[in-house]
């Protein structure tokens, strides 16, 4: 953002003309902090990610600067894979698949991901755009995956507690029940975990990225630790081999 030129002043007066200059700067400097705003209790990530309200997941195909391109947008759902497919069978001339996404079905995101695997399309996450939980796995289906700067590559630890209040309700009450669903919650994410890393070595992605990262961060916050979400920076996409394609400035 450029400075508007400041008009001439008929006193020629020194001091008045560094008054407005000052004025100028902090107006261009307020403006800048609020676009690169921090989440305080996530201070990794954005305050306010742009990942789409879409209730479930759009695609759309759109040229940018010339390349054809398949948009995929809002929250991953069981009729994700299906709607996926679809939109690549109708728009065959698209040549990269950008994302954004609060996330949603974990395994959704990860058939997604094998779907986008076999076609060899290139992913990308556009500046100004987050991609986040199940989205993650959709993402890393590309042959080719780009995180542009500004572009916002967040996680969390995935968890099977899809109806929070319904476990606390049965945990409440205790009993058998109670020991039955811990014993399948522990379950279905075991197998979720061996999901994982197999998504991950199928893709060429560091399984380090689970262990490092993805099961650090808490799904829910608990005690003193209220960090649930956290944004890797550009060398960690490249470490982690998250990305493994050059970002557009």
């Amino acid at each position: 953002m450029q400075a508007a030129a400041l008009p001439p002043l008929r006193d020629g007066s020194l001091t008045m003309r560094r008054l407005l200059t000052g004025l100028v700067a902090a107006a261009l400097c307020t403006g800048q902090a609020a676009a690169q705003a921090r989440d305080p209790i996530n201070p990794t990530c954005p305050a306010q990610p742009n990942w789409s309200d879409y209730p479930s997941m759009q695609f759309s195909a759109a040229t940018k600067s010339g390349v054809r391109v398949l948009l995929a947008e809002g929250r991953i759902d069981a009729t994700t894979p299906t709607k996926l497919q679809a939109a690549l069978d109708e728009h065959a001339d698209v040549e990269e698949i950008w994302l954004r996404s609060p996330g949603g079905d974990a395994r959704a995101g990860t058939q997604a991901g094998f779907i986008i695997r076999q076609t060899l399309m290139p992913t990308r996450i556009p500046s100004g755009w987050t991609c986040f939980s199940a989205c993650n796995f959709m993402f890393m289906g590309g042959r080719a995956r780009a995180v542009d700067p500004g572009g916002v590559f967040m996680v969390h630890m995935f968890t099977h507690l899809a109806d929070g209040s319904a476990t606390r309700q049965e945990a409440a009450r205790g009993g058998e029940r109670t020991v039955g669903l811990i014993g399948e919650i522990e379950q279905a994410s075991a197998l979720l975990a061996t999901e994982d890393n197999d998504f991950l070595i199928r893709m060429g992605v560091s399984r380090s990225l689970l262990s490092d990262v993805m099961y650090q961060v808490r799904a829910v916050p608990t005690g003193r630790n209220t960090e649930t979400r956290r944004c890797l920076t550009a060398k960690e996409l490249e470490d982690y081999g998250v990305s493994n394609a050059e970002g557009e400035d």
